[in-house]
């Protein structure tokens, strides 16, 4: 008799459930806090428009690339000056035109034109590396400055910078001074380049 009850009141129980209307899911909306002020100017600037149109950033920018590519030329001038003396001496090795000696010296020679050209690779790409950041180091300082003064000037409270793989996902184009703020470090960049050389 109590398991006949039991089940009549499970039965019971799972009807009503199946009854039920189930609830539809509310669309939410995230809850954003905005505060408007009036008097609150933001601005943003491209960061990649700057490196190509504002002329000390791409002087500097372009004679750090033909620093790197002259001694790339070097480098690979150096190499060409190796493989070419190996190649040489193979095929007089290969005519049997040297002797056990020569050969010997051959390749302490080839040795030594290696070990000078790893050295050069590693001295000269550590001199451009550290030269590089030295200077990109000065140029955002002095863009950092310039920022300052411009916003200053033009009543902004906060300046961003926008570009690739930056931590601005979106922001409205009203507020770009990209044009205007290029413009301005072009006409200030002495003050940048005395500070450069």
């Amino acid at each position: 008799m109590k398991i006949v009850a039991v089940l009549c009141l499970a039965v019971v129980l799972l009807s009503c459930s199946e009854d039920k209307p189930q609830e539809k899911k509310k669309d939410t909306k995230p809850t954003v806090i905005t505060r408007y002020d009036k008097n609150l100017v933001i601005a943003f600037y491209y960061q990649d428009s700057l490196e190509l149109r504002v002329g000390f950033l791409k002087r500097e920018l372009d004679g750090m690339k033909n620093k790197e590519a002259s001694i790339q030329k070097e480098f690979e001038r150096k190499s060409k000056e190796l493989q070419d003396y190996l190649q040489r001496n193979d095929e007089k090795a290969r005519k049997g035109l040297l002797s056990q000696n020569e050969i010997a010296q051959i390749e302490q020679k080839a040795q030594a034109m290696q070990q000078e050209l790893v050295q050069y690779e590693q001295t000269k790409a550590k001199e451009i590396s550290e030269q590089s950041v030295e200077k990109i180091t000065s140029i955002r300082k002095k863009i950092e400055a310039l920022g300052k003064d411009y916003c200053t000037k033009n009543g902004i409270q906060i300046l961003l910078i926008h570009g690739d793989g930056g931590q601005l996902n979106f922001i409205d184009n009203s507020m770009n001074v990209t044009s205007d703020f290029i413009r301005y470090l072009n006409e200030n960049q002495s003050e940048i380049e005395k500070d450069l050389k």
